[in-house]
C-alpha cells in the first residue's frame, strides 16, 4: 500500500475536528459544507453546533468527542490509510465540486491516481457473460487511453472492471469503511487494488455497510468521473442511482444496450431511450467526454449555499412527520403544506446524509 503523505494545509486540531464535525450526530456532507461556510473553520463550526441544534429543537446536543476521532484516526494508520480532507491537495478535483462531496476520504493504495481524469464503469452484479466481456474490453481500453477505470468494487460488472484497469489504474469505492470488505469474494481483487491501484471511502474505519450505504457511496462513484457508463443494470438497481447520481452532477451517462428480453438491460436500453449515449465501444466513451470538455462553460457558477438556520426547521418538519413506516411522497408534501420543490430538495439532502430512505412505489421512511 503507498497512502500519500497527509501533508495537511490547516493545522492538527483543525483536522481532527474537520472529522469530529462530519462524525458528529444529524451532519452529513451538506450540513458540514454549511457549518464550514458560515463559521469559517470546524474548530468555530463545533463551538457553534449544539445552539443550532437547540434552535431547532434538539436538546441535550453533544458533538462527537476528540477521543472518539482520535480512535479512528490511529485505526486509520494501523490499517495503512490515510485521511484527506476537503481542501488538501490530494483530494479529488472533480469530486470537490458536487454539493455533497464527503468532508473526509480514507484512502488504501496510491493518492496520485486520483488527480488523473477518470471514467465510471458500473453494472449488474449477476452480469451475463457478455456483460463481463463488454465491461473487460472497456476498462482496458479506456486504461490504454490514459483513464483511470472507477467503480464499486461490487461483483459483476464492479469487479470484472477493477481487474482489466489493475495495471492501466483503478479507483474502488467502497460503501464501509475502507478496511472492511464487501462482498467478501471480492477480497483478493481488493488486496491487489490497495497494491497497484487506490481504494476510498467517506466511512469510519470499521463500519460495515447497511443498505443506506450503497447509495451514499453511489454519489462518489460518478463524482470522481468525468462519464459514467452502465453496462448492464435492471430496470431498478443501484446502477441507475448512480446514472441518476450522475445527471445531477453534470457528468455525462453513457449505456450499453442490449437485448430487450434480457431483465439486465432494461436499465440500460432505459437509459438510451431517454437520451444516455450508445456505447459500442471505448471510442464511443471518449468521444463523448470530448464533446464535453469542448462544450462545458470555462467559468462555472458557485453553487450558493444558504445558510444553516433556513434548512434545518425544515428537516426538523420532515423528519418529524417520518417514521419506520413508510409514507407516499406526495402525502408527504400536502401534510407539510411547503412547495412540492422545497421539499423534494431536502428530501435529496436527507437521503444523501442516510437520514431518510426512499422505497419503492414513491415511499420514504426514516431508517429503523
Amino acid at each position: 500500500m503507498r497512502p500519500q503523505a497527509q501533508n495537511p494545509s490547516f493545522p492538527d486540531r483543525e483536522r481532527v475536528d474537520r472529522l469530529r464535525l462530519i462524525r458528529s450526530r444529524r451532519v452529513g456532507p451538506a450540513t458540514w459544507r454549511r457549518l464550514m461556510a458560515e463559521h469559517g473553520s470546524a474548530t468555530r463550526a463545533l463551538e457553534a453546533l449544539p445552539g443550532i441544534a437547540s434552535a431547532a429543537g434538539i436538546e441535550r446536543y453533544e458533538v462527537c468527542p476528540v477521543p472518539v476521532a482520535l480512535k479512528e484516526m490511529v485505526a486509520g494508520r494501523a490499517q495503512g490509510a490515510a485521511m484527506i480532507c476537503l481542501d488538501d491537495p490530494a483530494y479529488p478535483a472533480a469530486l470537490a465540486e458536487i454539493a455533497d462531496a464527503p468532508p473526509i476520504l480514507w484512502l488504501q493504495g496510491d493518492a496520485a491516481l486520483l488527480a488523473r481524469p477518470m471514467v465510471a464503469l458500473v453494472g449488474a452484479r449477476n452480469a451475463s457473460s457478455l456483460g463481463l466481456r463488454m465491461a473487460r474490453k472497456l476498462a482496458a481500453a479506456l486504461g490504454e487511453a490514459g483513464y483511470v477505470v472507477v467503480s464499486g468494487l461490487a461483483r459483476g460488472i464492479d469487479a470484472e472492471a477493477h481487474e482489466a484497469a489493475l495495471d492501466r489504474g483503478t479507483v474502488a469505492v467502497q460503501a464501509g469503511g475502507v478496511d472492511v470488505i464487501y462482498p467478501l469474494e471480492n477480497a483478493a481483487l481488493a488486496g491487489r487494488i490497495a497494491a497497484a491501484g487506490c481504494r476510498i471511502s467517506e466511512q469510519p474505519m470499521g463500519l460495515v455497510p447497511q443498505a443506506r450505504h450503497f447509495p451514499q457511496r453511489n454519489r462518489i462513484v460518478s463524482g470522481l468521473a468525468q462519464a459514467v457508463v452502465v453496462v448492464e443494470a435492471a430496470a431498478r438497481s443501484g446502477s441507475l442511482i448512480t446514472a441518476r447520481e450522475a445527471l445531477e452532477q453534470g457528468r455525462e451517462v453513457l449505456a450499453v444496450p442490449g437485448h430487450p428480453f434480457d431483465p439486465r438491460a432494461a436499465g440500460g436500453n432505459q437509459l438510451i431511450r431517454e437520451g444516455a449515449t450508445l456505447v459500442r465501444h471505448a471510442a464511443d466513451v471518449i468521444e463523448a467526454i470530448g464533446t464535453l470538455r469542448a462544450t462545458a462553460p470555462s467559468d462555472p457558477q458557485p453553487d450558493p449555499r444558504r445558510p444553516l438556520c433556513d434548512v434545518a426547521p425544515v428537516h426538523s418538519l420532515i423528519l418529524d412527520r417520518l417514521g419506520p413506516v413508510p409514507v407516499p411522497e406526495d402525502q408527504l408534501i400536502r401534510d407539510l403544506s411547503l412547495p412540492a420543490g422545497r421539499v423534494a430538495q431536502e428530501l435529496v439532502a436527507l437521503e444523501l446524509e442516510g437520514r431518510i430512505q426512499r422505497d419503492p412505489g414513491g415511499l420514504v421512511s426514516r431508517p429503523a
